[in-house]
């Protein structure tokens, strides 16, 4: 049984190590193989990102070598597949050579797509990649006053992110002892501040305290670079000096062109984790069109599914588990403080009051992460 793991980020690493320890005897009687493609022999722990961006880590700390993080009996390449032959079983990488399958899981993850808005790239700032996050860090500390709005697009990775990024920077003008010469303006797309109800009810007044404003229904069209200025599709405009930007995420780009799902999100079916249509054919993590937050909490609980499916079926001919939308999102609440969500399909996340003793925790799953996404917590 030939096991090919596209994508070597939380989903895709997890899914692999998973299955090399369920499958060990299989594979020493050369009766199973896991091969892993990559596009990067790097792995990157995402969420420190915002960290980077309120000087609280430095992006090396970020990075692992993404062999040492898998088990040895993975076949690992750093190679990104450009072409998918699901019909053949087989997909084609960017050196050229094809790699034949039995069952493949797809993990390719998701980008940004500020060029989507005019302006928003040239002006807005965003902690979502670490030249971004270093560059926001760096007019951070150089403000000396002034308007800050946040803008988000939808959908985007880590929902929680815009919250926690309002949180972040009013301690840190606080910190600096600036935070009464800056104004704070959050916007957010739809008719309430977060697109998870109680996150919303949660947060509104927690954002009252801080004495951030609130714009909802702002759907940002364009970014007037020269003046400074952020328009929305609803008609309102924003002066800004910075603009941080949570910006619309695809999935992809090898997944739109291979025409795998519109925006490079493959229809996945929500308890199998099966791309719709294929048996053999299973997508993790943000990569996904399901209805739950593109996180690695997501991509953690979805890769142990299919781990764990995967190995069964081999075993004994059928899967065991089905994926219940489970997620748990820790939410920063300030420099000091933290609360969590976690929810599933069926029951809607209950937040609870932020706490010193869950930023711990928290602070303490920052380096726990790299012992997770070698599937052993």
């Amino acid at each position: 049984m030939r096991v090919l793991v596209v994508g070597g980020g939380t989903g895709g690493t997890i899914v692999a190590n998973n299955l090399a320890r369920r499958l060990a005897p299989e594979i020493r009687a050369r009766k199973a193989k896991i091969t892993m493609l990559s596009a990067s022999d790097q792995h990157m722990y995402q969420p420190g990102l915002l960290y980077v961006a309120f000087g609280q880590m430095m992006p090396d700390e970020l990075y692992r070598d993404q062999r040492s993080l898998l088990e040895s009996n993975i076949d690992f390449h750093v190679d990104p597949v450009e072409k998918f032959e699901l019909d053949k079983n087989s997909v084609t990488t960017q050196s050229g050579k094809t790699y034949e399958y039995d069952v493949i899981v797809i993990a390719t993850g998701s980008r940004t797509m500020s060029n989507k808005i005019p302006g928003l790239e040239e002006a807005g700032d965003t902690f979502y990649t670490e030249a971004g996050a270093v560059k926001l860090f760096k007019k951070l500390r150089e403000f000396e006053g002034g308007k800050i709005g946040i803008v988000v697009g939808v959908p985007h990775k880590c929902p929680i992110a815009p919250v926690e990024a309002a949180f972040s920077l009013h301690d840190y003008l606080k910190a600096r002892g600036i935070r009464d010469k800056v104004e704070i303006k959050y916007h957010y797309p739809i008719n309430r501040m977060h697109s998870i109800e109680n996150v919303a009810i949660w947060a509104k007044p927690e954002f009252d305290r801080m004495g951030i404003e609130i714009e909802t229904l702002f759907n940002v069209e364009e970014v007037d670079v020269e003046n400074k200025v952020v328009k929305s599709m609803e008609g309102s405009e924003y002066a800004f000096d910075i603009l941080i930007s949570i910006p619309e995420h695809h999935g992809m780009e090898t997944i739109e062109s291979n025409n795998l799902g519109p925006d490079g999100w493959i229809p996945t079916d929500r308890n199998s984790l099966k791309m719709e249509g294929y048996d053999n054919v299973y997508v993790v993590g943000d990569t996904t069109n399901l209805p739950v937050s593109k996180t690695g909490s997501a991509a953690h609980f979805e890769a142990e599914v299919i781990s764990e499916n995967i190995a069964s079926i081999i075993k004994i001919g059928a899967p065991v588990k089905e994926y219940d939308g489970k997620v748990y999102c820790f939410i920063e609440a300030g420099h000091d403080k933290a609360t969590y969500a976690m929810f599933n399909y069926e029951n809607p996340p209950d937040l609870k009051a932020a706490n010193k003793s869950m930023h711990w925790f928290k602070m303490s799953y920052n380096k726990m992460y790299w012992a997770s996404v070698r599937g052993l917590l």
